[in-house]
């Protein structure tokens, strides 16, 4: 019975992370309606403007984090360095002296 019910869970777990599974981005390299595509700098920019543009997400449709229309893997780099800019890094705590 125990080990059931510990293959129910195995089971249920896998179904739902499955769902999260990334998939392709079917507008990359597409041209948004002004016939743009986000590169690096848009990247980085973006991901150094998203926690502001989160907030203001939360309250308008018209706002997204994340441009889809990108050209892939240098706004990705671009993105997440921004982001790692805003949020300081990964070597700050490194940084810091102990008392």
């Amino acid at each position: 019975m125990k080990k059931n019910l510990v293959l129910l869970m195995v089971l249920v777990m896998l179904v739902a992370v499955s769902g999260c599974a990334a998939s392709p981005n079917k507008l990359a390299n597409v041209p948004d309606d002004e016939g743009m595509v986000a590169g690096f700098w848009r990247g980085l920019w973006h991901g150094m403007i998203s926690p502001i543009a989160f907030v203001i997400s939360l309250f308008s449709d018209t706002v997204h984090i994340y441009e889809v229309h990108n050209n892939g893997g240098w706004y990705n780099f671009g993105f997440l360095l921004g982001a790692s800019i805003t949020f300081g890094g990964s070597g700050g705590g490194a940084a810091r002296r102990r008392r």
